[in-house]
Order: structure tokens, then sequence, then C-alpha cells
């Protein structure tokens, strides 16, 4: 039985221990490999990141930094398997509501404190807080961690939130609904423990390198905004002996095909594929050009508050300008990389997930037109109605450019619908979604664990990622009876059903990850469909 079966299995009383782990990192070189000497990391990324801070974060480009520097409970394998990080083990209750954690006792800080619970205590109770005003804070109560709403509300203390250091190496955590996925909610980066003595040092800059203190296989020690981010080994680090690449540096990059002329030249050693490059780069690089699904899917979030756009709120014209969207077109001539149609929110490699049979995933596209057509002149609008202008609003990217203009000119040929383009960068982008300050905005959802409701959750009224502000009783509802049903899967197929009508997000495709990588790079994570990434975990042989 894997570790991934055992971590879903019953909830009775259940030991989950990792004999031998203190090993796993160990490097297996193939016959005739070496190291290589330089065992450095370079890679693009397209935007300065928001935070480095675990209880602020809200983004994957800053997860993928904070999981270098800090580390939570456990941590994922190359396949996407729970694995240790501080913690060794747990149990659980035999009605599923409280889990214990077994903390390894040799983790330490980088400035040489241990790694206790109440490190736990504090970096949760600090993301619950109203005064963080975390925009994450919701992942809290999607745990269904013990009194987590009426805590991020402020109508408990932090101290009532259910998490509670037993002893310096024993965590306990009550939950109000039994959730057989609950150990890969913890591997996401709102659950990292902070050092408390370092935030109230210096509350303003204790992310600054001279100020940082992670416990995380490396430290910060440069960070210049919208320019790079490098973090080096901690020697503090439990695992450090198993650690192989001694300094990572992100660079951002805002223009992908200059990125990979910087990749191409030998300055990165990954970078993502410009829209539409894939096969080409495959042919001609078919041991750096990659491509396996990655569990995010790309919308339109549709702003049905007063200040979005008057004809959006007429559920017949978003099914129209959904309905007009050539899916087919866009993942095999504009994108190219691998990508899937979506015509429902959640990905479809999602674990336990069967897509559902939606209507219009059946049609033809010159069905689909016809009854954009019909819709659209019911609501009133195109020949012989009122005209149609609408606005896209996305964060700076020429692949998100490149897509939003290939749907307007869909919408343009089908509906006579014009469309004015926007972009912003990426935390003032963030600001308008938020805010509602669009009528369409592009949207990405990377799942924060391997479980369909990572998606559905982001549209319920409570949701603080429902920048559509959408609200169904129904769809609340159903996600609601999700949570304690031995089998969710209807219920979950009910819901998607209700978006699809709906609509409140107009689904465009499933991702895929689609990047070169440098061929001397050892144990990439392609196994992994959320590519949660931990540098720690490669590394560089010598180039042939």
């Amino acid at each position: 039985m894997t570790f991934s079966t055992i971590l879903k299995a019953s909830t009775a009383v259940t030991l989950i221990a990792w004999a031998g782990f203190a090993t796993a990192a160990e490097v297996t070189l193939a016959a005739g490999e070496k190291l290589a000497a330089d065992q450095t990391f370079t890679y693009r990324t397209l935007d300065q990141i928001t935070t480095m801070d675990p209880g602020m974060a809200e983004d994957n480009e800053s997860g993928i930094i904070i999981r270098d520097l800090f580390e939570g409970l456990y941590n994922q394998d190359g396949d996407g398997n729970v694995v240790p990080g501080v913690a060794l083990s747990h149990t659980v209750s035999e009605d599923g509501l409280t889990y214990t954690f077994t903390l390894r006792p040799e983790a330490v800080w980088s400035n040489g404190d241990p790694v206790v619970a109440a490190d736990f205590v504090y970096g949760w109770r600090r993301a619950a807080s109203p005064e963080l005003a975390s925009p994450y804070s919701w992942y809290i109560s999607l745990m269904g961690v013990e009194n987590a709403d009426a805590v991020i509300a402020g109508e408990m203390p932090t101290d009532a939130l259910g998490i509670k250091a037993i002893d310096d190496h024993t965590l306990e955590v009550r939950i109000t609904a039994p959730k057989p996925y609950f150990p890969q909610m913890v591997t996401m980066y709102t659950t990292f423990p902070v050092n408390q003595k370092a935030v109230e040092a210096n509350p303003d800059s204790w992310l600054d390198p001279a100020n940082f203190v992670g416990n995380g296989a490396y430290v910060l020690t440069e960070n210049v905004p919208a320019e790079r981010t490098v973090r080096e080994r901690n020697p503090l680090y439990w695992d450090n002996a198993n650690t192989v690449i001694e300094k990572v540096t992100s660079l951002v990059i805002n223009d992908e095909n200059q990125a990979l002329t910087r990749y191409l030249a030998g300055e990165l050693d990954k970078t993502e594929v410009p829209t539409g490059q894939y096969p080409r780069l495959l042919e001609e690089y078919p041991t750096q050009a990659v491509s396996f699904p990655l569990l995010c899917s790309y919308y339109y979030n549709v702003n049905l508050t007063e200040t979005g756009n008057p004809a959006l709120q007429d559920v017949r014209v978003r099914q129209a300008l959904s309905l007009a969207i050539d899916r087919d077109i866009v993942v095999n001539n504009v994108l190219a990389g691998g990508q899937v149609p979506a015509y429902s929110l959640t990905h479809w490699a999602t674990a336990g997930f069967e897509v559902p049979t939606i209507e219009a995933a059946g049609m033809t596209q010159a069905d689909r037109n016809a009854k954009a057509v019909e819709l659209m002149t019911e609501a009133g609008f195109g020949p012989g109605g009122e005209p149609l202008t609408v606005d896209i609003l996305y964060n700076t990217s020429d692949a998100h450019k490149t897509l939003a203009v290939a749907i307007s000119q869909m919408w343009k040929q089908t509906l006579g619908v014009e469309t004015t383009l926007a972009n912003q960068e990426w935390q003032t982008f963030l600001d308008a979604r938020g805010a509602q300050n669009y009528q369409l905005a592009r949207a990405g959802w990377c799942g924060d664990y391997n479980e369909a409701s990572t998606f559905l959750d982001i549209m319920s009224t409570a949701s603080g990622y429902n920048d559509s502000k959408y609200s169904n009783p129904e769809y609340d509802a159903l996600l609601e009876q999700a949570k304690t049903a031995a089998d969710p899967a209807p219920l979950y197929e009910q819901a998607e059903q209700i978006l699809a009508a709906d609509l409140p997000l107009i689904p465009v495709y499933h991702y895929a990850s689609v990047f070169m990588l440098n061929d001397s790079i050892r144990d990439w994570p392609v196994g992994n469909v959320q590519q949660n990434t931990y540098t720690k975990d490669i590394y560089k042989v010598e180039a042939e």
C-alpha cells in the first residue's frame, strides 16, 4: 500500500510514519553520470512576486520561493504524494476530527532556534487574524479548522482557533468535519510556521535578507524588486546533507520570447515556452521541451456586481460568449502545448474526479456558434439589436494578450461583439480584480491540494477568491454536503452543472506545464500535477 493510499484510508486512529525518510533525498545517479560542479539553478518568472510571507501569499510564483525558504508539516514528492516535512507522522482520532502531528526534533530555524509546535500555532493564528488581513485567510476556513470563520471575522480571539501545541514536538489540530485529504492541505504555504521572534523584532522588514529567518532548505540572500530573488543553501536545514543545489535565482523577465532567447544562450535553466512554439521547440530540443498536465484551469471571471457590464448580468449573454469560444482552436492552434479544452472548472487530472457531461462540450463548434447567436439575439444584442462591447482585463503577458485577441476575434466574427483589451501589472491587476474593477478578467486557478473541492470552493459565496461575487444557495449547499459525504463525486458533478448553467466564469482550457528545462537537471517532479516544486530535491549532472 502506498503512503498516498494510507493517507486516504479510514479515519479511525491511524499512525502515519515514514521510516528511513532521512535518506529519501539522496542522489541516485545513472550509469556514467556525475554531479556537475555548477550546482546553481536559475529560472524565469513573469512578474515580481507579491510577497515571501507564507501568511500573505496567494499566487504560485510566490509559493515556489516560499517552499524554498520555509517548510510546513508535510511536503510532496515527485509524484505529488505527501511525505514528511517538519512533521514525521500523525494520528487521527476515531471521529476524524483531531489530528496530532509529531514534529522532528532536529528541525531548526536559520537563526538556530528550534522549530517547535508553537511556531505552527503562531503561523496559523497569524494567517487567520483580522489584523494581518491575509488574502488567503479563507484557506484556514476551507480546511475546516475549528472556529476559523469566527476568528477570521474578528468574532473570536485567535487563540480560539483549533490548533494547539501539546508540547514542543506535538501539534494538535481540530477540524469540524472529517477530511480524508486533510494531510494534503497542510502542504500549502498558508499553513507553514513563522518565527514569531523574527516578525516582532522587525515587523515591517522581517523578510529583508538581513533580517530573514526561515526553516526551509534555503535562506534569502538577495531580493531586488522587479529584477531577481536569490536563495542559498541553509546549512542549518535538517536535511542539508542531502540538498545539492547551492544557489537558486529567479529572474523577472516580462517578455517570454526574450526569456527563451536567454535560455537558449545558457543564462537560464528553466523558462516557459512562448505561446504556440512548443511543437517547434520539441522538434529542435526534444530533451529540453517539456509538457505534462498541470492542475490549473484558465478562465475569465465575470463581474456580476453593479460595477460590471449590465449586459453580462444576463446569463444568455454569458452563455453566448462561452459557446462562441472555439476551444479547439485555442488549444491546438494558439497554445499548442498539450492543453485541454475546458467546459467545467475542475481540471480533468484531479484525483478521483470524473469530468461531468456538459452539453456544450458534446456539440460541434458550428452548433455552438448557432446557439450563441440565438441566445444573443434573445438577449437583445447583435444584428437587429443593441451593439455590445465588453472589456477584458488581464495581467501583462504576451500569452494572455494573444489569447484575449484570439477570443475577441471569435466573438466579433460570430456575435458581432466588440472587445476592449486592457493589461495591468500583476499586483495592480490582482487589486482591480479583487475590488471588482473590471467586466471580464483573466483568471487561473491551481489546486491547493489534489481534490475537486479545491476548484469548486472558490466559487462559493464565502470564498475569498470569488472575484465574480457569484452567490447561489443551491451551489453552496452542495459543497457543504460534499464536506461530509462518503462519496462527494455526485455532488461535485451537480455543482459543475450549476456553474456550467450560470457561468459566473467562462472556462477556456485546462493547463499543461509547458517549459524548457536544462537537460542536465535531474529529478524535476514531472509526476506532480500540482507542480509544487522543491529546489532541494533537484540536482545537476555533468553535460555529456
